[in-house]
């Protein structure tokens, strides 16, 4: 491995620190105080997530990828990273439902211009063999800081309130990911990415099967991993009532093991079917939501964030390595706007629908059951994937 491709491993590994870790993940630690505080319902806290990448992610998904496939992903990389920190800033300073969705509206634009896409296209080039490697210990990154954030946002909001905690947790995010967003390098356009094992056209691509398949699959898992982890605080100290301390530790359990995950499992792509590596993670998930059901008991608790979070380390890891493998890896920028666009409606809608239930019902029991379904449908679209690249 050159020092080029090490820094962009580094420069990876900490811009999805900051803006997933902390900025994507970190925002749900706050819902229970703006409840508490505004006298906002679930489906209202949740729903700035569901508005914003509503919006952000059909009109901006797409142009996204098509800027990252023309002009590299460093530029765009760091203008995300600005309206990430910015909008956690924001969000720290609102009392209004209002201004609420217009900071949630910069943060879902940070994500999709700073956040996995980009990072997921420099990695790609800089790397032919041992991708799976690469990926895994950049996604890393979006393990440690999710396993921080609730660390860092109690010792925050103890000493200086919620509010305080999310202004400096934006500053937090442009201190770490910008410097190394900036003096990142990319390969020369002239650099081959990889041999165009399949199909060799944007048309080609949206004429297989697969693709849709690969959408469909993304799109419930997404929305599993979401939907929980949008509202599982919520539920920890607001149904369960459990204390902000043993929330704290339920919630950096997860992320933390997410790190397991996504080395375990980014080994395994490096050594197996893509397809069936997908199909290994989705079930995992399925099978960890059943535990949130025996919520009375911690060590059954522990069990379901250890389980959920090597689940969720794999999740949006094995996405663009079977993208990779199936497709023209010179697609791939454009192909993942169209697949993270439609996994952003899913990561959108399904905290809400799983919040709207819970209001609804007064239990988050039919939204498990939910929950269940989609991940279990998830691994049956990933079942009928193929293996090899999709011929023209």
């Amino acid at each position: 491995m050159n020092e080029p491709a090490i820094q962009a491993t580094a420069t990876a590994f900490l811009v999805l620190f900051s803006i997933v870790g902390l900025a994507l993940w970190g925002l749900p630690y706050y819902y229970d105080f703006m409840v508490q505080q505004f006298g906002w319902t679930r489906a209202q806290v949740t729903s700035g997530n569901a508005l914003s990448k509503l919006v952000v992610g059909p009109i901006f998904g797409f142009i996204a990828g098509w800027l990252v496939d023309r002009f590299g992903p460093r530029r765009l990389m760091m203008a995300g990273i600005l309206m990430a920190g910015a909008a956690l800033i924001g969000l720290g300073s609102v009392s209004t439902l209002g201004m609420f969705y217009f900071f949630y509206f910069f943060n879902a634009l940070g994500y999709v211009c700073g956040g996995p896409l980009p990072n997921q296209v420099l990695l790609t080039r800089w790397f032919q063999k041992s991708r799976g490697k690469a990926m895994g210990i950049a996604y890393l990154g979006i393990g440690l800081g999710g396993a921080v954030v609730p660390w860092i946002s109690h010792y925050l909001v103890q000493h200086f309130g919620w509010q305080a905690a999310l202004r400096c947790l934006g500053l937090l995010v442009i201190a770490i990911a910008f410097p190394l967003a900036l003096f990142v390098k990319e390969p020369q356009v002239s650099r081959p990415i990889v041999p165009a094992k399949g199909s060799g056209s944007w048309t080609s691509a949206f004429r297989s099967g697969p693709l849709y398949l690969l959408i469909a699959g993304s799109m419930c898992s997404i929305a599993v991993v979401s939907g929980t982890q949008q509202n599982l605080k919520l539920f920890l100290t607001m149904d369960v009532h459990y204390g902000q301390g043993q929330a704290t530790r339920l919630l950096s359990l997860v992320l933390a093991s997410s790190m397991a995950g996504r080395l375990l499992m980014g080994w395994l792509a490096d050594r197996f079917a893509k397809k069936y590596v997908m199909i290994l993670i989705y079930v995992i998930v399925a099978g960890a939501i059943p535990f949130l059901f025996a919520s009375g008991s911690p060590p059954m608790m522990y069990a379901f964030a250890i389980l959920f979070g090597i689940g969720l380390g794999g999740d949006y890891m094995i996405v663009p390595l079977i993208t990779a493998e199936i497709f023209d890896a010179q697609l791939l920028g454009r192909l993942l706007g169209v697949i993270l666009t439609a996994g952003g409606i899913a990561e959108a809608v399904a905290p809400w629908v799983v919040g709207r239930i819970r209001d609804v019902t007064g239990s988050y029991s039919r939204a498990f059951v939910f929950l269940i379904a989609a991940a279990l449908l998830s691994a049956l679209a990933a079942a009928f994937l193929p293996k090899r690249a999709v011929r023209a």
